[in-house]
């Protein structure tokens, strides 16, 4: 017995939060540098504001009032994210992360409670405690709860919470869900099932299995068994190690300089620096790329390269020598660039690091000292101590011209209550 509990609208929700004057208006939030619409709310989306629509394009909607537009706010949506998944692991101990807004919990054990008043509980709780709204999909498989939840978040009967769990209208749901919407069912795969006459997760789940396994394989196979009440995708109540990571932004203003290039390459080293910290890695590997504004018609150029390093690391300076190293590589003079990024990989657990016999530097030192660093940083706020290589202006810096407070991660941007 699965629960999916998925976020509605997160971005633009997390934004009412604080702003409780937004609910019921149309909000939408940008990318970097304010480029085009990334969320919306279901206000916006009536307005026929298009996913991924340049923001130049509905200024005059945004100037007017009639539109509110936000800049990306990272640091509140991620602990937004982590305080809701606080809240309902009250109500399950064995809980799978999905994504920023998702999260499966596993109801083995429960079936003697009314669960969708368990999942109306669930809802209650979080709007209350954290005020965001979600909706929450109740089914005997992952697929099913997916399904279930997809439903609940648009249908007025159901209000937010769909229990499919020995449903009568568990077939009539299925035949309501095009085959294209059912979780692991991607593009090409549903364009193939249509063109054979399986249009919906009812006809698939109807579908002979070998006929399934033939042209989808196992993985096919899977699918068309939780649609009929086997579970066969478990939780996942421990996530992967991460494979990689990247650290990556557009510029808010072209850089045609070295040394503007330097300092935006240390510092998205360092910052990929705490992200290998925080899960305990070091990595073995690292890629530096840069490119241009290809939209723009000016001289082209856009290169990338690759380093070994001899042990792996998760040390800062050490990441960033590494990192202008490759840099040095690959910069050319008499471009402006829009982009560059960071790569690291070959990733490892810090108590596996293989040493090398010929290394002279002081790993021990150099784990105290990054310790010593996170820790001034997460008590007196993200940037307090840094390296100079990364500069202070930074006018390369991506822009968020309308980026609301980060009111749950910034004691100087706490929100106020005016009297």
């Amino acid at each position: 017995m699965y629960a999916l509990i998925d976020c509605n609208n997160f971005y633009a929700s997390c934004e009412r939060i604080f702003n409780p004057h937004l609910e019921r208006k149309p909000i939408v939030v940008l990318s970097n540098n304010d480029g085009c619409v990334v969320a919306r709310s279901n206000e916006a989306k009536a307005l026929g504001i298009p996913a991924g629509i340049a923001a130049f394009k509905i200024r005059h909607l945004i100037e007017s009032g009639e539109v509110y537009a936000y800049s990306s706010n990272y640091s509140l949506y991620g602990d937004i994210s982590r305080r809701v998944m606080e809240t309902i692991t009250r109500f399950s101990p064995e809980i799978e992360v999905y994504s920023i807004d998702e999260a499966f919990l596993k109801l083995s054990g429960f079936e003697h409670l009314d669960l969708t008043e368990y999942g109306r509980a669930m809802r209650a709780t979080v709007k209350k405690w954290v005020g965001m709204p979600i909706s929450v999909g109740i089914g005997e498989t992952k697929t099913i709860a997916k399904i279930a939840q997809r439903i609940a978040k648009k249908s007025t009967k159901a209000n937010g919470v769909l229990n499919l769990a020995g449903s009568p209208y568990l077939e009539y749901a299925l035949a309501l869900t095009g085959v294209g919407d059912i979780w692991g069912v991607g593009r090409s795969y549903a364009g193939f099932l249509k063109k054979n006459g399986v249009e919906t997760a009812l006809d698939l789940r109807n579908a002979e299995t070998g006929w399934v396994k033939k042209h989808m394989g196992i993985v096919g196979v899977r699918i068309v068994e939780e649609l009929r009440g086997v579970s066969c995708l478990t939780l996942e109540t421990c996530p992967s190690p991460k494979k990689g990571i990247t650290v990556s932004r557009s510029f808010g203003k072209l850089v045609d300089s070295f040394d503007g290039m330097q300092e935006a390459v240390a510092t998205y080293a360092t910052r990929a620096g705490e992200k290998l910290r925080r899960e305990r890695l070091a990595a073995g590997a690292l890629m530096i790329f840069v490119m241009t504004n290809r939209f723009r018609d000016e001289p082209q150029y856009s290169n990338s390269t690759a380093l070994e390093l001899p042990v792996p690391t998760a040390c800062t300076p050490e990441l960033i020598q590494y990192a202008l190293i490759c840099l040095d590589r690959i910069y050319r003079k008499g471009y402006r660039f829009y982009k560059a990024g960071i790569i690291l990989d070959s990733l490892v657990p810090w108590g596996r690091i293989q040493t090398d016999l010929f290394d002279t530097r002081n790993r021990d030192r150099d784990k105290r000292l990054m310790s010593a660093l996170d820790e001034v940083n997460a008590r007196h706020g993200a940037g307090a101590l840094t390296f100079a290589v990364t500069g202070i202006q930074r006018p390369w810096k991506t822009k968020f011209n309308h980026r609301s407070p980060r009111c749950t991660t910034r004691w100087e941007e706490l929100a106020e209550v005016k009297v």
